[in-house]
């Protein structure tokens, strides 16, 4: 239990920190790639507007004054290899262009990213409008435009870069998160483990202690009830009150000390475990309820053509199935049926208690098997019980290597299901004689 809560607070913690982790590195990788970008942008404005007393010329003469390196004023920043200049009339017609990159899109204000048509690798361009003075001081006319463009491969491989390296820093930097974390998973269970081991010891302590008295008040009420002569009328009733809770809480007392060192060694040793004929334990069970159906006009049928062995422990395997028969008889109304059935399924053999009684809402069915759980339907039928009898089902069933499981439909009936390993025996293995008693077929019928 605490190790599968160690796993689900470790899981937790990974599932937050990788959460924090990739907001940071989206955070880091928008803010470096727009900090690249700004400073690009920076770069090709400084450029443009150091073309732009250029433009008259250009405009005049075209390519013959952009030839002429030692006059044109942007010379000194203007990287020929990466860069370009181009420059455009009002109506967005190319007047001249310097450079290798040769957009031919018409030019729009700003900053945005362009693809070559031919090469297609990225550029980024900066584009801005050219004034000139018109009748106007307030009223400039526009005289054209001039971009000048940059290839941003360098800039996409930086942020490639820059992605794996936050990716597999991100990896690494959750590794050793993983391990604190576990780490501190451990601490943080350990004062748990230790309450509620504590509190186990306790209840097994408990548990063992109160027997004496108990046994003591019972023998002396089963005293007084065996010389009733010697008894008031008017007591007879509280002598009566007194045994039936002293034997409840005799129940109680045996149920929690039971799951107190199920608790402590959940699987039984090999060699506490023997040979089981399954349909032995069931046909004692069926035997020892019969009268109990019978006085609830409830037809028990048995139906198990097969004989089946397990490995385990058959006081244990008699106390997980008489639970599941006894609940199954409980809670069918009078007139109604409880069905034991038993077939295998692969390596395992698969006993069902089906009734016909009143069902479990489908938002109650996670918690049938916790410790003192009924729903509030179900503590009306039954009265006296611990709420311990399917905590303690599946405690057994997963000591023997299986498990319990539960289907039903409200006024219509539950289904229990318990899968155990079948003991495969080969010629030469021959169980202990009395577990090997034959049984007859069943299909038995009990109603009034």
């Amino acid at each position: 239990m605490f190790q599968s809560l160690r796993w689900r607070l470790l899981l937790s913690y990974l599932t937050v920190m990788a959460a924090i982790l990739s907001v940071f590195g989206m955070g880091v990788y928008v803010f470096f790639s727009r900090n690249l970008y700004r400073q690009l942008d920076k770069k090709l404005l400084t450029l443009a507007q150091s073309a732009a007393p250029a433009f008259t010329e250009v405009e005049k003469t075209g390519s013959s004054y952009l030839n002429q390196v030692d006059k044109v004023p942007w010379r000194d920043i203007f990287n020929r290899d990466k860069q370009s200049l181009e420059w455009f009339d009002a109506k967005g017609n190319l007047l001249g262009s310097k450079g290798f990159i040769q957009l031919e899109l018409p030019p729009v204000t700003g900053a945005a990213n362009l693809q070559h048509r031919k090469t297609k690798f990225p550029v980024r361009a900066y584009t801005i409008s050219v004034f000139k003075d018109g009748s106007s001081p307030d009223q400039p006319s526009l005289e054209g435009y001039i971009r000048a463009s940059q290839s941003i491969e360098e800039i996409e491989a930086v942020q490639i870069q820059l992605f794996w390296v936050l990716i597999f820093g991100g990896l690494m930097t959750l590794i050793l998160i993983g391990l604190g974390g576990f780490w501190l998973a451990q601490k943080a269970i350990e004062p748990i483990e230790e309450s509620f081991q504590k509190l186990k010891q306790f209840t097994a302590d408990a548990s063992h202690e109160l027997r004496g008295p108990l046994t003591a008040i019972k023998a002396s009420v089963d005293v007084m009830q065996s010389h009733p002569e010697r008894i008031h009328p008017k007591d007879a009733k509280k002598i009566t009150a007194i045994a039936s809770a002293t034997t409840q809480m005799s129940h109680l007392i045996e149920d929690l000390l039971f799951l107190a060192r199920t608790d402590k060694a959940v699987v039984i040793p090999d060699r506490e475990k023997k040979p089981v004929l399954l349909n032995t334990i069931l046909q004692n069970i069926i035997t020892l309820l019969e009268p109990f159906a019978q006085n609830k006009d409830i037809a028990l049928k048995a139906d198990f053509l097969l004989e089946v062995l397990v490995l385990g422990d058959q006081s244990q395997l008699t106390r997980l199935f008489s639970n599941l028969v006894e609940n199954a008889l409980q809670y069918t109304p009078a007139g109604g049926e409880v069905r034991i059935h038993l077939h295998k399924q692969n390596r395992y053999v698969v006993v069902s208690v089906k009734d016909t009684g009143i069902g479990i809402a489908p938002d109650q069915i996670p918690f049938v098997f916790d410790r003192f759980w009924r729903a509030d339907k179900a503590r009306s039928r039954r009265e006296g019980g611990t709420g311990l009898g399917l905590a303690i089902a599946t405690a057994i069933a997963k000591s023997h290597g299986g498990k319990i499981t539960v289907s039903s439909e409200l006024d219509v009936g539950s289904c229990f299901q318990v899968r155990i390993p079948m003991l495969i025996v080969s010629g030469a293995t021959k169980p202990e004689k009395k577990v090997l008693q034959k049984q007859p077929l069943i299909e038995a019928e009990t109603t009034d």
